[in-house]
């Protein structure tokens, strides 16, 4: 099946515009995410990655986070266009979240301005914004995308995309 990309509005951008490879930029939007209650993170000096048929990745710099309840877990990645990444647990009180997000350790060299961000998985979140605006998770449980209403897709990770 071939994807049929939705046509952009003023305002907006389609994911089918993005690039392959990836590439980051900065941005200066204001990200936050809430998890069991607090603010686990918020910036706005994040990051975020463009790949096409994607919704963005946002990454936080550290200084950012609370790193106080992230805990690296043993599970290593390896993405083609950003390097290696280790995940992350997030502990609340009692709340133990598995796999929760990444952090990047060994970026490649277009990626290094990455090296020692996070991201987070925004379905496992109680909440995460994107200059106010709640967010969708990507679907599939496995990229980490965020879907806001100035991008379009279609997206992958929706069921019947995986051939894209």
């Amino acid at each position: 099946m071939k994807p049929r990309p939705i046509p952009p509005q003023p305002g907006q951008e389609s994911v089918w515009d993005y690039p392959r490879p990836a590439r980051w930029e900065d941005t200066s939007k204001y990200l936050k995410i809430i998890c069991q209650g607090i603010i686990l993170a918020e910036t706005t000096k994040g990051k975020r990655v463009l790949e096409t048929s994607h919704p963005p990745s946002y990454y936080f710099p550290p200084e950012d986070i609370k790193l106080e309840y992230l805990i690296g877990n043993s599970k290593k990645g390896f993405c083609e266009w950003k390097g290696y990444y280790q995940y992350i647990d997030v502990r609340i009180g009692e709340t133990l979240i598995q796999n929760a997000g990444w952090q990047c350790y060994q970026t490649s060299p277009p990626f290094i301005a990455l090296q020692g961000y996070y991201s987070f998985f925004a379905g496992l979140m109680d909440a995460c914004y994107v200059n106010d605006e709640l967010v969708t998770p990507q679907a599939g449980g496995f990229y980490g995308g965020w879907i806001t209403s100035d991008i379009v897709g279609p997206f992958k990770g929706e069921p019947g995309t995986w051939g894209w």
